[in-house]
């Protein structure tokens, strides 16, 4: 992955500096419209849930907000990558750990920054604040005052605390190493095991390997200054643990010789390969040191094709990631009232995300990662970050531990009705925007736009490059200006730049291959040239004759001036009648699909099922149900020329695709309401089957519904998305944002990448 230093900076302080400052804020739950609610949430209303309270203290959990709400606290003495920065300075690490609290188990956070180093003060400080949370989060704080703030605090508070740094790793990696030994056939109590580190993390780590069987005088741990001795005399309590007693004593690569495990929790490069060829057969390497493993990933595997491997890295398989468990474990502590996380929780966590790594696999996650058929083996012995199922197997089981073992305070009576709370707590508007970049990196493309002489277009591009997600960005137009324009801005972006009107020998051979397919239409070849000298039916043509992957257009004017040269030169898939626009709207309820949008004024009934047929298509490759809602102004009163043409449609649908979900005609809000739908027409296919699918019966309708979304700015927005072209080409709307942009080009990455498939 591409990245200038100093654009990347300026980019960092830009999105935290954006209005408003951070990246979390503070949201009412309750209405506060009125009067009346206003005097329910504070006076003189508020002193019967605080008399509750005072008569029952449990009965916090019931008023307030506790019983989801996890502090992330930190002096700022170990941040990752930065060192004792102090507690002002993590603050924006904080609440990035509070953003991933909420977007993957949807536990509020509070980050508390103490400027505190006396560990003494910092617990005091912490027990202080304590009674606000249901859990305690501590974070980037240095050994070995962490453990003892760790220990204290478990002690003496009655609610879950726990040092991610520590038990996280811990508990992800411990995952992957039952995984990786029961992979190549070895005995957990029979296996040697070196770990290079002896932080909080790589304790902790160890620890957990030896619950989970790893024999203690089988583990060699090295600090910077060498092996953990006996005869040492500089050792904490802690690293005294796993001191042993060796004569003589080894360094890492005797050590290493002949050892069935390596943990790196240190510094890049400090795993030599020759180090790597000493290890036994089959080896297992958790390199885990960021950003830079202990060994690189393509060379350990080039050395020893045997190896199964870990990292911290994203861009690597088995990727050891702390996103995998805290969010989960918190979630299940907190929603049976936990006053700890103890080992049967933490080590239940870790059976569950093991326990899931051998399962099939669900499409939509092969989708995201743009895999055909991930299984369980070498490059997949933990679950993927974007695996739904994580909070609905590791919640239940730490929530369950804690039940066992006694510290439940709430115990959970319908695990059933508690998987189906779990998944209404994740946050769906950004879940599937993750999932589908996710998803288009791992095989980018090359993407040719049409207007290149705009900034939002170039910024877009290096933004797309930046991710990945583009592989060779193809921009049109002058390239004097272009140029100019990158420099003026101070873009770092690597593109080609070709101008349609001087590309003679190009814009000749386009224009014979569309003279020779639309001559018998009123083309001569003299306006075939004319047109090839624009920006859109060049672009167009590049991606007809495999010179791209897919065009984006549409910036620089309106829509329908910007599909025509489209449909052109690509034109219609086979069997298609008539293409079609979709805007997908990224919402709290999940993404929802709206159809036409863009092209089809006043489509017939057949053409009405032909657009909800396309887009129905289109949505499973999201590996999502369809659930069709035909809408009209009437709800199934077809009385108008609207409704009756819907009607007709529906009535088509249900005979030809019996097993389809779709009904109407309906109105959106019936559509968008369970409770009203099943209420008023029990009998619609739509009751309980919450619709995504919204199929306008004109263009009016459907594009003055989604502008007006669009202008409220509450709701990102994907699209319009082009349904029925022969090949990847998407027209946006005119003067998108740069937000807008990037979002549609993934979208046409992904469409690459299926045609291809």
């Amino acid at each position: 992955m591409r990245k200038n230093i100093g654009n990347f900076r300026e980019e960092s302080l830009n999105y935290h500096s954006k209005f408003p400052s951070g990246k979390i804020q503070i949201t009412p739950t309750k209405k506060y419209s009125s009067q009346r609610d206003l005097s329910l949430a504070y006076s003189p209303g508020v002193a019967e849930p605080c008399k509750e309270i005072a008569r029952c203290s449990t009965e916090v959990y019931k008023y307030t907000s506790k019983g989801n709400l996890v502090a992330v606290i930190t002096n700022g003495s170990a941040v990752l990558g930065l060192g004792d920065i102090g507690a002002l300075a993590s603050k924006p690490v904080m609440e990035g750990k509070a953003l991933l609290f909420k977007i993957f188990s949807g536990i509020d956070v509070f980050d508390i920054e103490i400027n505190e180093s006396d560990p003494e003060k910092f617990i005091e400080t912490v027990k202080a604040i304590a009674p606000t949370f249901g859990g305690i989060n501590l974070e980037d704080i240095k050994a070995p005052e962490a453990f003892e703030i760790e220990k204290r605090l478990k002690k003496e508070l009655n609610i879950p605390v726990m040092h991610d740094d520590q038990h996280g790793t811990a508990i992800i990696s411990g995952a992957a190493l039952l995984n990786a030994i029961t992979y190549v056939g070895k005995k957990i109590n029979e296996i040697k095991m070196v770990v290079n580190g002896a932080g909080a993390a790589a304790i902790s780590c160890a620890r957990i390997y030896k619950q989970l069987g790893v024999l203690p005088e089988n583990i060699l741990m090295f600090d910077s200054k060498g092996l953990l001795h006996t005869s040492r005399k500089d050792l904490n309590e802690e690293k005294k643990e796993f001191s042993v007693n060796t004569y003589p004593i080894q360094k890492l690569e005797q050590a290493i010789n002949n050892s069935d495990i390596f943990i790196g929790l240190s510094i890049g490069g400090v795993l030599t390969p020759n180090m790597l060829k000493s290890m036994a057969k089959d080896p297992i390497v958790f390199a885990m040191a960021n950003p830079d493993p202990e060994i690189d990933y393509n060379l350990a595997v080039k050395i020893r094709p045997d190896v199964i491997m870990a990292t911290g890295r994203s861009d690597y398989p088995n990727q050891v990631n702390n996103v995998l468990g805290f969010p989960y474990i918190f979630r299940g502590a907190l929603d049976v009232h936990a006053n700890v996380i103890n080992d049967e929780m933490k080590l239940a966590a870790v059976y569950a995300i093991a326990s899931l790594a051998k399962e099939p696999v669900p499409e939509q996650v092969n989708i995201v990662y743009n895999k055909k058929n991930i299984s369980f083996g070498k490059e997949y012995i933990i679950p993927k970050p974007f695996d739904n199922r994580l909070i609905i197997r590791v919640a239940p089981a730490v929530a369950k531990a804690a039940m066992d073992s006694g510290v439940a305070k709430n115990p959970i009576l319908d695990w059933r009705i508690y998987q189906e709370k779990l998944l209404d707590r994740m946050g769906y508007e950004s879940k599937m925007l993750r999932m589908i970049q996710n998803r288009a990196r791992t095989n980018p493309k090359k993407v040719v736009f049409c207007n290149g002489e705009e900034y939002d277009i170039l910024k877009s591009i290096q933004i797309l490059q930046e991710e990945g997600i583009v592989s060779i960005p193809i921009v049109l137009g002058n390239e004097d200006r272009i140029k100019r324009l990158i420099d003026e801005n101070n873009l770092d972006i690597e593109l080609k730049i070709i101008d349609p009107e001087k590309n003679k020998k190009e814009v000749e051979n386009f224009s014979k291959i569309l003279w020779g397919r639309r001559n018998r239409k009123g083309l001569t070849l003299y306006d075939s040239k004319i047109r090839m000298r624009t920006n859109d039916h060049f672009g167009a043509m590049m991606v007809d004759q495999g010179k791209a992957d897919a065009v984006i257009t549409g910036y620089s004017r309106s829509f329908s001036l910007s599909l025509r040269p489209m449909l052109e030169v690509i034109g219609k898939a086979d069997f298609v009648h008539k293409t079609a626009g979709m805007m997908i709207l990224l919402t709290k309820r999940g993404p929802l699909f709206l159809a036409d949008t863009a092209v089809i004024l006043d489509p017939t009934s057949e053409e009405l099922a032909r657009i909800a047929l396309m887009a129905s298509h289109v949505v499973q490759y999201f590996d999502i149900e369809p659930r069709i809602a035909m809408l009209s102004f009437q709800n199934f009163s077809s009385h108008s020329k609207t409704s009756s043409k819907v009607s007709q449609t529906v009535a088509f649908l249900h005979k030809k695709y019996p097993d389809l979900i779709v009904d109407g005609e309906v109105q959106p809000d019936f559509a968008l309401n369970e409770f009203l739908l099943s209420k008023k027409f029990p009998f619609s296919k739509l009751v309980k089957k919450r619709a995504n699918i919204f199929i306008f019966p004109n263009l009016e309708s459907g594009n003055l519904t989604y502008k007006f979304i669009r202008g409220l700015g509450e709701v990102q927005t994907i699209g319009p998305v082009m349904l029925g072209m022969r090949k990847p080409a998407h027209v946006m709307q005119m003067q998108s944002s740069i937000e807008e942009i990037v979002n549609l080009t993934t979208l046409a990455v992904i469409d690459a990448q299926i045609r291809q498939n």
